[in-house]
């Protein structure tokens, strides 16, 4: 009944912004509050209401997160896929600076803070491989999960990260060096697109932005571990500044190969291979006791039935040449690349030798800074996802805030660069953006992107999405060196003056493109997608409510 009422108030809201399109300025007064108050009394005390909806209704009001513990153990498990790939962004992020790193990849430059430096094009590929190989495996991801699950692609990342693991470590050529981190980024890809595929598609519809929440939650954890071992680490002189973070990247690996025996499969993966009696024993042991299983698996299955009647066979090419899935896919995909678009790479994968060019006082300490500052955002965020977590708004904010914050550091820098006060500046400003980052931006884009593809192609289009937006982290990536290394334009943090009209136009194309999708499930979603148009699905909260209800 909640549910109800916030989509009614929702819906009235939308209204009132649009009040001189439609021509509500002119209602009656008395008319409009007596047709208000009707709608809501409707929606408390209405019986004819389906039957299936105000069951929903009950159930959900009923419920406990308590209830639901078995799925935070799946889910909870899986998450670690995240915390891994975070790891690795924050532990190669900090190799960079380490003098025992640079000692055997780079070159003495005694003009510079730390003496020695790292040539552009090795900085360059030591990063950016590993987010090209992520670009390769979510590209293909969708062909290899019509036939592969989700559990047994994590194992397959689990593998080769082990694998690329034990030849960074075990090499001092420059091109070994380069193999294994194409190959961790291959695990990478998998890890991101397959873990968050199992989340969406095992999770209630209730808890799935308090899950993906928990998701990025874990990748800034895992950054944050990542730059503490290496600021543990940086002031040794030897080799083992740095073998020792990137020993410690084979604990997640093992622990998930092992822990992900006991979960289960996703159950809308199986029910749509055919499997449907594993469909329903998985749904069993993801929800409460009592749960309606059957119903939702059912469901599920309608909805499967339903996009198959679209087409006889599934084929990539559907993204592209169906209307519908063809709207789907550029939402998904635009809606993932929103990361890309705030700036957010080139301060995640090289801050630590961002810092130490910009002069500021122990780059290492201050990124531990940025790290903490990014989870207690997420912390904060969780506060909001479940309750108040309107997708557009918050990434609107989002965007318009890392972009103003954005142009904000690139003028101080040009205006007083290298002095204590601008560090100290720059720092606090740069917490601030990362806090905007992942509290408003990267849960939300992850989120919003995985919602919106159809079932029958979700690992075809979200692998996709994923796949386009590691590519433009990649050239985020690849081309930061020239920006702010030393050697090259040495604009440091004056690249910020690039980021801030990107922010502007990913925040006008979240206003004008980005339907609201928050506390629906992916089979109402699916329905919204298939009966409206782009601009109109903004319309949903209204017209679900006032049809299912059947009001007015």
């Amino acid at each position: 009944m909640q549910s109800a009422r916030e989509g009614t108030i929702c819906s009235w809201v939308f209204l009132f912004w649009n009040a001189e399109k439609e021509d509500l300025s002119r209602l009656d007064e008395v008319t409009f509050f007596t047709s208000l108050f009707l709608l809501f009394s409707r929606l408390v005390v209405d019986q004819n209401a389906p039957t299936n909806i105000k069951r929903k209704m009950a159930t959900v009001s009923g419920e406990r997160w308590q209830d639901h513990w078995k799925c935070f153990v799946a889910c909870g498990i899986i998450v670690l896929s995240p915390f891994q790939y975070g790891v690795d962004f924050g532990l190669i992020g900090g190799l960079q600076a380490m003098p025992g790193f640079l000692r055997i990849y780079g070159y003495r430059a005694p003009e510079l803070p730390s003496g020695w430096n790292l040539g552009t094009t090795r900085q360059q590929l030591i990063s950016s491989l590993m987010t090209l190989g992520a670009f390769i495996s979510s590209g293909t991801a969708g062909i290899v999960a019509t036939k592969v699950s989700r559990r047994y692609c994590l194992w397959a990342a689990c593998l080769l990260c082990v694998v690329s693991n034990i030849i960074m470590m075990a090499t001092e050529d420059i091109g070994a060096l380069y193999a294994g981190r194409f190959l961790i980024g291959l695990a990478n890809g998998y890890f991101m697109t397959f873990s968050q595929l199992y989340i969406q598609e095992s999770s209630p519809a209730k808890y799935r932005g308090w899950f993906l929440t928990i998701f990025q939650f874990f990748t800034s954890f895992g950054t944050l571990i990542g730059t503490i071992i290496d600021w543990a680490t940086a002031a040794r002189p030897d080799k083992s500044s740095y073998l020792i973070p990137l020993g410690i990247i084979y604990v997640v690996p093992i622990f998930m190969t092992i822990a992900m025996a006991f979960i289960p499969e996703s159950p809308r993966w199986l029910i749509h291979r055919g499997r449907y009696d594993d469909g329903v024993a998985s749904l069993r042991w993801l929800r409460p006791r009592g749960a309606p299983v059957v119903d939702e698996a059912n469901e599920i299955r309608a909805a499967i039935d339903r996009e198959i009647e679209l087409g006889s066979s599934i084929s990539v090419m559907d993204m592209f040449t169906n209307p519908i899935d063809r709207r789907r896919t550029a939402l998904s995909v635009c809606s993932v690349t929103l990361q890309a678009a705030s700036g957010s790479m080139f301060i995640i994968a090289y801050k630590a030798y961002f810092l130490t060019m910009a002069k500021v006082a122990d780059p290492f300490a201050m990124s531990n800074v940025l790290s903490t500052m990014s989870i207690l955002a997420i912390l904060f965020n969780s506060l909001i996802v479940v309750r108040w977590g309107l997708r557009r708004n918050i990434l609107m904010t989002g965007l318009g805030v890392c972009g103003v914050l954005q142009l904000i550091i690139a003028v101080c820098y040009d205006k007083k660069p290298g002095e204590p006060s601008t560090g100290t500046v720059l720092v606090s400003l740069t917490c601030l953006y990362m806090m905007s980052y992942n509290g408003m931006i990267s849960s939300y884009a992850w989120l919003a992107g995985g919602e919106i593809p159809s079932q029958r192609l979700r690992s075809y289009t979200f692998g996709m999405a994923a796949a386009v937006g590691f590519f433009f982290a990649w050239i985020t990536t690849f081309t930061a060196p020239y920006f702010i290394n030393p050697s090259s334009l040495n604009w440091g943090p004056k690249y910020g003056y690039i980021w801030f009209p990107s922010c502007v136009v990913a925040l006008l194309w979240v206003f004008f493109f980005l339907p609201e999708t928050k506390g629906r499930t992916l089979e109402e979603i699916d329905e919204m997608v298939c009966r409206l148009s782009a601009r109109g699905s903004n319309w949903y909260w209204y017209w679900y409510w006032w049809k299912y209800l059947e009001i007015g």
